[in-house]
């Protein structure tokens, strides 16, 4: 079982020496046993304990990470069955597979979507991670992994060739491949192939007591960076399968259920892309951590990437822009100043409807803590003062020749101080929704007029 933040604090060394960034051992301990920070801050601590520690604070899920450089995603490494609870932290990786009997035109488009299909969304970058190739014994599986390598997304190898995965892994190492799968026929030869390289393997059963007999055997070699693979076509059996195998993980602490899920969803045979994207919504929601589809079709994908964005998203820490000015459309000194928050959601918003007007300026963002604009209002983190202050501090006003703030339409009770805040400047008080900005700044009256 994890420990409490009070036997985590009785091994700390007591010494309140703040090192770690925490004004107390207890506070640091606490922390600990949230799974949010790491031994390795406490600089007094022994070895002995620090072991001891390390295994009794660990997620109950392990994490591993595939893929490389702007590809590499970690998986795994969840300690709570809600996200109200905590917080989730490491998104599924969501990818489609290649067949090694499809023409050559197929498996080109696959590997050139996956490599394309990239999306942002509130300044995060949304894309698949991993493409799974399937071998069918048409002696081409090594070249569709060398042409699928440069993507630097990890690659599935799904074949029960022991030396063809072998001579896969050799190529491809430094993506961290995931060897699919173990069964209990291979297990040995191929975990070998696992512990050798140091790549993830999955291993493959029908139910729960499969997993865990094969997991077993897999760690008595030495093997420790282990995916579950449940073989089924049901997605009943699928979803039982996914939320037993989390409760053993996270309220049994069964070390053999705590290691991330692969889900197949070509298995469950939807024939439909609609269906199979529900499929997928289902396994994101409840703790699949590699999700292959049939196919990558964009109206699907990007739901299923905003859904996964938003469940994966701390909810106690609101997504956040830099505070600082945001030139949009190459401003000049008579283009005028909008003031934000910088909740990430806002300020994308705001700034792509001031792009949509196509007239030039520039787009302040306050430092508000993450909320929006009238929330951060409500919590007196943005007025007149904060904000006055702001424009003061960044010396915008440098950049310009005529000064005019645009102030959000739900910030009116705040004009008349602003107006004394900053007596220099013209402040108008711009529309209550975003949507009305393109109207509003394209009919704003010129310095001239």
């Amino acid at each position: 079982m994890a420990l409490k933040p009070l036997d985590i604090f009785k091994l700390l060394p007591k010494t309140n020496c703040k090192e770690c960034g925490y004004p107390t051992c207890l506070a640091f301990s606490m922390q600990i046993a949230m799974g949010k920070e790491d031994l390795k801050k406490c600089p007094y601590i022994s070895e002995e304990i620090r072991e001891k520690l390390a295994s009794a604070s660990a997620p109950p899920i392990v994490t591993i990470s595939i893929g490389k450089d702007e590809e590499k995603v970690s998986i795994g490494g969840e300690t709570v069955l809600f996200r109200h609870e905590k917080t989730f932290y490491n998104p599924p990786a969501i990818g489609t597979f290649i067949n090694d009997a499809m023409n050559q035109d197929e498996i080109e488009k696959i590997i050139k979507d996956s490599a394309n299909f990239v999306y942002e969304r509130v300044g995060v970058k949304m894309r698949t991670n991993v493409i799974a190739i399937i071998d069918t014994e048409k002696n081409r599986f090594l070249d569709i992994v060398q042409r699928a390598y440069p993507t630097k997304k990890s690659l599935m190898l799904m074949s029960k060739n022991v030396d063809l995965i072998e001579k896969a892994v050799n190529t491809c190492k430094d993506v961290n491949p995931i060897i699919c799968s173990a069964d209990k026929e291979n297990w040995k030869e191929i975990g070998k192939i696992a512990k050798n390289f140091s790549v993830p393997i999955a291993a493959k059963g029908k139910d729960i007591n499969e997993l865990i007999e094969l997991v077993g055997k897999l760690q008595s070699i030495g093997v420790n960076q282990i995916l579950l693979f449940p073989e089924t076509d049901n997605i009943s059996k699928l979803f039982e399968i996914l939320v037993c195998l989390r409760r053993k993980a996270i309220l049994k602490r069964v070390k053999e259920c705590g290691y991330p899920v692969i889900t197949f969803l070509p298995d469950l045979k939807a024939n439909n892309y609609i269906k199979e994207a529900l499929y997928a919504a289902i396994c994101i929601a409840k703790y699949s951590s590699v999700i292959i589809l049939s196919e990558l079709k964009g109206e699907t994908l990007f739901p299923l990437m905003l859904a996964r964005l938003n469940i994966f998203t701390d909810p106690q820490r609101p997504m956040a822009t830099p505070e600082g000015i945001y030139e949009i459309g190459n401003p000049g000194n008579e283009s005028p100043v909008l003031i934000t928050s910088n909740f990430s959601l806002t300020y994308f918003i705001v700034s792509g409807e001031v792009e949509n007007a196509r007239v030039p300026a520039y787009l302040v963002v306050q430092d508000t803590e993450g909320l929006s604009v009238l929330t951060a209002w409500a919590a007196d983190k943005l007025n007149a003062e904060t904000i006055a202050g702001l424009i003061k501090k960044i010396k915008i006003e440098e950049k310009l020749k005529t000064k005019k703030l645009i102030l959000p339409g739900v910030l009116a009770p705040i004009l008349g101080e602003l107006e004394e805040e900053l007596p220099d400047w013209e402040i108008l008080l711009g529309p209550r929704e975003a949507a009305y900005l393109p109207n509003f700044l394209k009919n704003l009256p010129s310095s001239s007029e």
